[in-house]
């Protein structure tokens, strides 16, 4: 698939539903397939650690789940063609795996939001085959939960771990199974249990979401800030040729 690289992360150049038919691909194949959900955040933090941009760059697809990205990909004069919400892509995925008989495995949050995500998804999705989840408290390390995966044998995992963490979950995972699409997916179990609003239709169309989120929890004002740094940093970047 074709890529557009900003400040070195290759962001996919596709649709939601482009980016939904190369997964299904891949499930349809079993092969296994690592997806990074990147906003201007993850791509800030993986210029900023050499490790976590060494483990991003091992991803199979990486997606623009940010309005920010988008258009820095204008600004440097190599337009992506929508935002590709991990959110949104996660239900498409729901979606499919539902009608194709495919199963899940979710991992991450508190066990109260996991539990409650999964009774959502159940509830949205009726027939879908959930074969496994658990929450985010363990180490990285925790052969149990990989011993789990391996023998339950789920066409898509998501991990809902935080942002560096999930993703390093799945690299350290990845090697030690033989299917699975794995995709991070950040704070999008609390979306689904009911414990964070996600911002209303208006905002998402508008591309607000991040200010809905903003008001609705100013405590996330420290995060705000890697969206001008990143609009900046490219914009710089651009100019001397490097974005």
């Amino acid at each position: 698939m074709e890529t557009v690289s900003i400040l070195g992360v290759p962001f996919a150049k596709a649709t939601m539903q482009e980016m939904v038919s190369a997964l299904e691909s891949r499930l349809e194949q079993q092969q296994k397939t690592f997806v990074v959900t990147a906003n201007p955040e993850i791509v800030m933090q993986a210029r900023d650690k050499p490790d976590f941009q060494r483990c991003i760059q091992q991803a199979d697809y990486i997606t623009a789940d940010g309005i920010g990205v988008v258009k820095a990909a204008q600004m440097i004069g190599q337009p992506l063609p929508e935002r590709v919400a991990g959110y949104d892509m996660m239900h498409e995925l729901f979606a499919l795996c539902a009608k194709r008989g495919w199963s899940v495995y979710m991992i991450g949050a508190e066990e109260e939001v996991i539990v409650g995500a999964v009774e959502k998804v159940q509830e949205l999705y009726p027939g879908i085959k959930i074969v496994g989840y658990r929450n985010g408290f363990f180490e990285l390390d925790d052969q149990t939960i990989i011993a789990d995966i391996q023998q339950a044998k789920p066409d898509l995992v998501l991990a809902a771990l935080g942002m560096a963490r999930q993703e390093e979950w799945i690299v350290q995972t990845l090697p030690a199974v033989d299917q699975g699409v794995f995709i991070g997916v950040g704070g999008s179990f609390d979306v689904l249990a009911g414990k964070v609003e996600r911002a209303p239709a208006i905002f998402q169309k508008a591309n607000l979401e991040w200010f809905y989120r903003l008001c609705k929890q100013p405590s996330r004002w420290r995060r705000m800030l890697a969206l001008p740094k990143f609009i900046t940093t490219v914009r710089k970047e651009h100019k001397g040729g490097r974005a």
